[in-house]
This record gives C-alpha cells, structure tokens and sequence, in this order.
C-alpha cells in the first residue's frame, strides 16, 4: 500500500539500514587482518627447497643445452641423461661442464627431489594468473589459480627484515615473464630462497631481470639478453640461451649488529706497597770551637815570706837567706769548649833586702 500525502503526492518510501549489517564491517575487516597475519607468519615458517648437488648448477638440462651468443654462466653446467651442449664457446662456463656423467645423473635425481618438494606444498595464499604491475608479496608459498602464470612490468618480494624468509610459486603448466619485467627483492630477500616450481615449461622474455630457481618438468627457454641471478633446471627437456647472463645464488648471513654494552666495573681494592723510607743522610756540620790556649805547665805561685830580723848585741855580718818555695803539685785542667778567660795571677811581692848595716836601738 502506498502512503499518499497531503495533496495527493505519493510520499518517498524511506529505507533503513539494518543494524546487523552494520555490525559485520568491523567483522570483515577484522577478518582480512587476521588473514594477513597469518599469511605472514606461514611465510615466515616455511622452509627452503633443497636442491642437493643440483645447488651448483646453473644451467641443468634433461636432453640438450643449446646456446646463442657470449651467454656467460657463473656456476656448473650439466645434462642428463642427454649429452648434447652446444655454443659453448662463443659462450663462457665460470664452472665445471658435466655432460650426463655420474655428477649430472646425481643432480638430475635430486632435482627430481626438489621438484616433488615444491610442488607438495601447502600454499600460504593464491596468486591470479598475471602478477606484477608494481605488486609487493610477502614470504610464503603461492599458488597460481590459473594453469599458467605471466609476471608483468616490477614484481617485488619484501622479507620484511628477515634474510631467511622463503618464496615458493606453483605454477600447473606454463611460466611467462613479459620483455623488461623485473623481479626485485626488498628487506632482506635473498634468491637463493625463491623458488618457481612449474608443471611444464617457463619462458623468459627478453632483456627481463629474473630472481630464483626455476624447477621446471619439462624445458626451459631464455630469450636475448636476460639476467637471472638463480638457476634454470629442467627435468626432461632442453634448456635453450641466448646471450644471457646466470649467476647461482649464495645465501648470506648478515653480520648481526652488537648491542652496545656499559660493562660494570669490577671495585678493586689496590694493595699498598709498604715502602720503607731511604733515609738520607746527614753529616752535622761541627760548630768550630777554638779553645783558649792554656799554658801546659801551672804557674806556681810563690808563698811571700817575710824574714825576722834577730838582734845581736855584736855586730855581725847577717848571712843572706834565700827562701825555698815550697813545690806544690798543679792540678790538671781540662780544657772545655766554652771560653774561659783566665785569672791573672798577683804580681809577686818585692823581697826585703837586709840591711849592711847593723840596726841599733
């Protein structure tokens, strides 16, 4: 029934948004991130192809390896079970040739080894059957929904920082990189870590730049002027160059960055060394002294004697008497350093001299 307004004007049907609908945006998007981050983490965790002995060899073929022009190869180059290798030179082999001897019988098994490993992996995400275009991929294994897989214009692996990070494609038949495409590896990424495992053949296009190791079961055909930094390894056909440039690829470790450390110091308690002073020695200088020179012999001193005159009633002539001084011992002195300033010894008295003449009362 349809609501007609005032005057006669049908009115506009208005819709609502049902909530619920509105409640699964947060839903799906919380969703897509999980996604995501489990695309991450399976990349992360996947492990790389082993190739054996067939690691040295850049070149590898199951019937012939056909060359054109001054193709340079940094590595081996084998075939088994054919024998045929042709156009080297004008082509340049960096590496050993081995033409379906016991070291190419042995790689073309583990090739087949590393084949079967690729191919039986559980992929990580899906990939559409054009890629590139400027697009980014993070580590994992990718599956092609179509049979064949065209990369086109600038393709770019990102590790995310981890050098050991793994990409591994499964292709169910064909692989096609357009004129000038280019592989680039970000963040780490390393081609001895990519791998294309392909169900037939693989076509390089020409002056292409291409990354990994291509396991193909059939052949493998690189057209003029390509650089491949991996390997070009076919089970059963030819592998066909021209003028092209391959390098095996090496994985490196980085050197880890040290975390600067403040190391703690170890208190130490410096053990004194006893030192016993030399003492230096002092010779006193002697304070001259001059001592008074005294005389080695005492100077006696004369006892003064005063005669008695007798009186005689005669004159008589008196007999002179001369005093004897009696001896008296001197008494050694012992000279010290202080000064002394000696006693003058008295002047001796005058002796009386007796009189010629008789003295009368």
């Amino acid at each position: 029934m349809t609501d007609i307004g005032k005057h006669g004007v049908p009115k506009p049907v208005r819709k609502h948004v049902s909530p619920s609908w509105l409640a699964a945006i947060p839903v799906v998007a919380t969703a897509t991130a999980v996604l995501l981050l489990l695309q991450s983490a399976a990349g992360a965790a996947v492990a790389p192809v082993g190739l054996g002995t067939a690691g040295s060899f850049a070149v590898l073929a199951g019937t012939t390896v056909t060359n054109t022009g001054p193709s340079v190869i940094n590595g081996d180059l084998g075939v088994s079970p054919g024998t045929a290798i042709t156009g080297f030179p004008p082509g340049t082999v960096n590496g050993a040739v081995h033409s379906a001897d016991a070291v190419a019988v042995v790689a073309q098994s583990d090739l087949t080894t590393a084949y079967n490993d690729a191919a039986g992996r559980s992929p990580s995400g899906s990939v559409p059957g054009l890629i590139g275009d400027g697009q980014t991929l993070l580590p994992g294994v990718y599956n092609a929904t179509s049979i064949s897989l065209e990369v086109h214009g600038a393709l770019t692996l990102n590790a995310q920082g981890n050098p050991d990070a793994v990409f591994i494609f499964q292709v169910g038949s064909t692989l096609v990189t357009d004129s000038t495409s280019d592989v680039i590896l970000t963040n780490g990424a390393q081609a001895c870590n990519v791998f294309w495992q392909v169900g037939s053949s693989a076509t390089l296009g020409t002056f292409s730049a291409f990354q990994g190791s291509i396991l193909a079961l059939t052949s493998i055909t690189v057209t003029t002027g390509d650089t491949v930094q991996g390997r070009a390894l076919a089970r059963n056909g030819a592998v066909t160059l021209d003028d092209d440039t391959f390098t095996v690829p090496t994985c490196t470790t980085p050197t880890p960055t040290p975390t600067p450390t403040t190391p703690t110091p170890t208190p130490t308690t410096p053990t004194p060394t006893p030192t016993t002073p030399t003492p230096t020695p002092t010779t006193p200088t002697p304070t001259p002294t001059t001592p008074t020179p005294t005389s080695p012999f005492p100077t006696p001193r004369p006892t003064p004697t005063t005669p008695t005159p007798r009186p005689t009633p005669r004159p008589t002539t008196p007999t002179p008497t001369t005093p004897t001084p009696r001896p008296t011992t001197p008494t050694p002195t012992t000279p010290t350093p202080t000064p002394t300033t000696p006693t003058p010894a008295p002047a001796p008295r005058p002796k009386p001299v007796p009189s010629p003449f008789p003295v009368t009362g």
